[in-house]
């Protein structure tokens, strides 16, 4: 099987092209060939499908072996390959995944530019839409307890449910403790994505993140998109910042007039090669 190695800010996958449905294994084929010492090693694995409703299908697979509805650093790496190997002539691509139809466009001229921006659609905000156990309008800074420690945590959907916290420090807060115990709590019913955040300017952001299904990840383009989102609710910042990840930084605004939220940065395509299984 041949596969192209991608990455959008160090959040990297594995892309597949020319199937023309999701392979029956396609979950122990993840898992294996995303283990980063028997394998090729990524976050995740990426099918790219025919579809009836956009350009393409996207469906991604956790190194897990678990699905994810969406991912905005796949996206933009789904994005890119077809441009440059697909032969995509045109400025815009729309890309049908689990969560729905992404719109995506190339700002600039060509290929010349790195940045690739995507429509990431309304932010759910209802907590049976996220879901959480709360079945009110929002989820904001609600208290979620664990063992002696409680965590004010805003929930927002961006086509996959996440769970975001402000804290003091995003860069020194011990994700790897903490992460996993709120990807799993029963506060989040099919579990969650959850964003550290530390908020610098109104329109800076700092974010750590711990990925359902995955682990500890550089970079989450649906996880920013979900942080500035809680940080307008929360009063803490403006509808236009700059999250500031691990992997490097993504431009994000929600906007005032549609409602939608539109992610902008980098993907990259590392290197190809042949999987022997």
């Amino acid at each position: 099987m041949k596969f192209t190695k991608m990455h959008g800010l160090g959040n990297d996958f594995i892309v597949v092209a020319g199937e023309k449905q999701l392979p029956e294994n396609s979950s122990e084929m993840a898992r294996r060939i995303c283990n980063r010492h028997f394998g090729v090693g990524g976050d995740g694995l990426v099918f790219i499908l025919p579809s009836e409703k956009g350009d393409v299908r996207m469906r991604i697979i956790n190194s897990d072996g678990s699905e994810a509805e969406q991912c905005g650093n796949a996206v933009r790496c789904v994005a890119r390959y077809c441009y440059e190997r697909l032969q995509f002539g045109t400025g815009k691509l729309a890309i049908e995944t689990q969560a729905g139809l992404q719109y995506v466009e190339l700002p600039g001229t060509g290929m010349n530019t790195d940045l690739i921006r995507v429509d990431m659609g309304k932010p759910r905000l209802a907590g049976k839409e996220i879901p959480t156990a709360v079945k009110g309008e929002t989820v904001v800074e609600h208290p979620v307890k664990l063992g002696e420690e409680t965590f004010f945590v805003t929930g927002v959907s961006m086509g996959n449910p996440h769970g975001v916290i402000f804290v003091e420090d995003a860069d020194t807060f011990p994700v790897e403790v903490w992460g996993p115990k709120l990807e799993q709590h029963s506060f989040f019913p099919e579990k969650a994505n959850v964003e550290f955040v530390t908020v610098r300017t109104p329109h800076e952001l700092d974010m750590r993140v711990w990925e359902r299904g995955v682990g500890r990840t550089m970079a989450c383009g649906t996880g920013a998109c979900a942080a500035l989102v809680a940080s307008v609710l929360t009063g803490k910042a403006e509808r236009q910042a700059t999250v500031h990840l691990q992997g490097g930084d993504l431009e994000i605004e929600w906007s005032k007039q549609n409602d939608h939220v539109y992610m902008t940065g980098p993907a990259k395509a590392v290197f190809e090669g042949e999987w022997l299984g």
